[in-house]
C-alpha cells in the first residue's frame, strides 16, 4: 500500500518508461508489454487530480472519462452494416462506428497536437453488467470494440476497494495478470504539502494539524453513511475563500453539505469561528507590518497550544498567499519579457524594414494570443501559469496604445518607450518582493518575541519548508532568519541521531 504523493511518483515513473525510445522512435516497451495501470484506493482522496498532475508535469495529453457514464454503445461503438466480398461472394457484416471514448482521444489529438497522453478511465471495476465484458477486453487487448487505443497512449484505470461501493465487480486473474495494481490510501501530511501548493484556506489546514484524525472518515451508521474526504475538504476550501470575497458570512449548514459528518462539521464550523476570531484578536495584518504591541505578544505566549497552532495557522496562511503571489508576478515578468524580445526581434528585422511599427506590434500581439490558445488547449498550464500568461497579454496590449499615445513613428523609439514601461513593472515587482521579505522578517520577529525558548518557531520553520510558494521564495530571495533557524533544526535533528546511534551500538556491547 502506498500513499498518494508514491502513487503519483510510480505512475509518472511508468509514464516516462512506456514513452522512452530508442534511437529510429520505436518504443523501447513495445504496446505489448505496456500494462495498464489499476490506481485503487478508497473515494475523495484526489485519484483524478493527480492524474491531470502526472500528465501536466510529463507534458502529454489527458482523456478522463468515468465509465459509470457509458453505455455498451458509447464505449465500443454502434453497429452498422457493410457489404464484403468473400470468395467471391459479397456477404453483409456487422461493423461497429468508432468508440466514443477512442474517438475523444484522436479529438484531443488533433486539439492540442500532442501525439502521447493518458487515457484514465475512472470507477473502471464499476461497469455495468453490460459493459463489463468490453472493459475487460480494453484492459487486456488496449481495445474498445475493433479500435484500439492509439500508440503513445497509457491506459490507467482507477476504481474503489469493494469495501467502499456496492457496484465494484472484481476482475479474475486473468485480467489482473495483464494490469499492474497501484494500491493507494488517505495520508494527511501528503495532502498537507498539496494543500499549500493548491492554496487550501488556512483554516483548514489548521484545524487538520489540530484535528489530523478528522482528515478522512467514512463510517456507517443506522442513519447511513457519514464520511469527509480530502475532495470534500478541498471543495469547502474553495467555497469559504469565494464567500470571504463575498462578505457572506460561513454558516454550519454550508460546512455539512462539503464534510457530510455532522460532528466533524460542527466541530470545524466552531473552529472556523475561532480562526476569524484570531484573526481580528490579534491583529495579524498589523503584526505582519511590525505595527504590534506587547500586550498581544504576552497573550499567544500564555495561550493554549490550540491557540497558538490557530495563531502560527494564521501567520502562515498570511504569508504563504504573499509567496504565491511573488510567484505569479515572477512568471508574468518573465513571460512579459520573453514577448517583449520577439517585438524587438521582428521591429529590427529586415524583413520588416518597411512597414510600420503598429502593424509589426499588431502582427506580434496575434501571434502571441494565438500560441498562448494553443498552449491553453493543452491543459498543461498550471492556473498561476495562465493567469500570469493572460496578464502579460493584456499588458502588452497595454503598452501598444500607450506607445501610440506617443506619436512617435521611429521603431527604435518605439522599443525604448515599451522598454521603459516595462522598467515601471520590473520595479513594482522588486517592491512587492521588498515587501514579501519584511513581512516574513516581522513575523519571526513577533514569534522569537512570544516564544524564545519554545517548539512553535520550530513548527513554524517546518511549516514553511513544507509551503511550496514558501519556499521558493526563500530560495529565490532569501532569509536570514530561516536559514539560522533551519540550520539549528538540522543540527539538533542530526545530534539526536548520532545520540540514538551511540546508545544502539553502548546497547550492543553491553549485552
Amino acid at each position: 500500500m502506498m500513499n498518494i504523493k508514491q502513487g503519483k511518483e510510480e505512475i509518472q515513473r511508468t509514464v516516462k518508461a512506456y514513452l522512452q525510445k530508442d534511437e529510429f522512435g520505436v518504443y523501447l516497451i513495445p504496446k505489448v508489454r505496456q500494462r495498464p495501470m489499476l490506481f485503487m484506493g478508497p473515494p475523495g482522496i484526489g485519484k483524478t487530480a493527480i492524474m491531470e498532475q502526472v500528465a501536466k508535469e510529463c507534458g502529454v495529453a489527458l482523456v478522463s472519462y468515468s465509465i459509470t457514464h457509458h453505455t455498451r454503445q458509447s464505449a465500443i461503438g454502434l453497429p452498422f452494416i457493410s457489404e464484403k466480398n468473400y470468395g467471391g461472394k459479397t456477404i453483409s457484416t456487422t461493423e461497429y462506428t468508432m468508440s466514443e471514448i477512442i474517438g475523444a482521444v484522436y479529438d484531443k489529438m488533433e486539439t492540442t497536437g500532442l501525439a502521447e497522453g493518458i487515457l484514465f478511465i475512472d470507477e473502471i471495476n464499476c461497469a455495468s453488467e453490460t459493459l463489463a465484458p468490453a472493459m475487460l477486453q480494453f484492459l487486456q487487448n488496449k481495445t474498445f470494440g475493433c479500435h484500439e487505443v492509439p500508440d503513445g497512449w497509457l491506459i490507467v484505470g482507477a476504481g474503489n476497494p469493494p469495501e467502499y461501493n456496492k457496484s465494484v465487480r472484481e476482475f479474475d486473474v486473468v485480467t489482473l495478470d495483464r494490469v499492474r495494481r497501484i494500491s493507494v490510501d488517505a495520508n494527511y501530511y501528503v495532502w498537507k504539502e498539496y494543500g499549500y501548493k493548491q492554496g487550501i484556506h488556512g483554516s483548514i489546514l489548521s484545524y487538520l494539524e489540530i484535528k489530523k484524525n478528522n482528515f478522512y472518515v467514512i463510517e456507517t451508521t443506522v442513519d447511513g453513511k457519514r464520511f469527509v474526504t480530502p475532495r470534500g475538504w478541498e471543495d469547502l476550501s474553495s467555497m469559504i475563500k469565494t464567500y470571504e470575497v463575498m462578505g457572506v458570512s460561513i454558516e454550519e449548514s454550508l460546512i455539512e453539505q462539503y464534510l457530510q459528518h455532522h460532528k466533524i462539521a460542527k466541530d470545524f464550523a466552531n473552529y472556523y469561528a475561532l480562526y476569524c476570531k484570531y484573526r481580528v484578536d490579534y491583529g495579524i495584518p498589523e503584526i505582519v507590518q511590525g505595527n504590534y504591541n506587547q500586550k498581544r505578544v504576552d497573550r499567544l505566549a500564555q495561550a493554549p497550544f490550540d491557540e497558538r497552532l490557530s495563531v502560527l495557522g494564521l501567520l502562515l496562511s498570511h504569508l504563504s498567499e504573499k509567496f504565491q503571489k511573488a510567484h505569479e508576478i515572477d512568471l508574468y515578468i518573465t513571460k512579459l519579457h520573453g514577448y517583449l524580445l520577439g517585438l524587438k526581434e521582428a521591429l529590427t528585422s529586415p524583413y520588416c524594414e518597411n512597414m510600420p511599427w503598429d502593424t509589426i506590434y499588431n502582427t506580434v500581439q496575434e501571434e502571441t494570443e494565438e500560441k498562448f490558445l494553443q498552449q491553453d488547449k493543452t491543459n498543461l498550464l498550471s492556473i498561476s501559469e495562465k493567469r500570469s500568461y493572460q496578464k502579460a497579454l493584456v499588458q502588452l496590449g497595454e503598452y501598444r496604445t500607450k506607445a501610440q499615445k506617443t506619436g512617435i513613428i521611429e521603431k527604435n523609439k518605439i522599443f525604448d518607450v515599451v522598454k521603459e514601461l516595462f522598467a515601471e513593472e520590473t520595479q513594482k515587482r522588486q517592491s512587492y518582493l521588498h515587501q514579501c521579505s519584511e513581512e516574513l522578517n516581522y513575523v519571526f520577529q513577533f514569534l522569537e518575541e512570544a516564544f524564545p525558548d519554545g517548539q512553535e518557531i520550530v513548527i513554524f520553520i517546518t511549516e514553511i519548508t513544507l509551503n511550496y510558494y514558501s519556499l521558493l521564495f526563500i530560495q529565490e530571495n532569501g532569509c536570514e532568519k530561516y536559514y539560522k533557524y533551519n540550520k539549528e533544526l538540522l543540527l539538533e535533528e542530526r545530534e539526536r541521531a548520532i545520540m540514538s546511534d551511540i546508545a544502539e551500538i553502548n546497547k550492543g556491547v553491553l549485552s
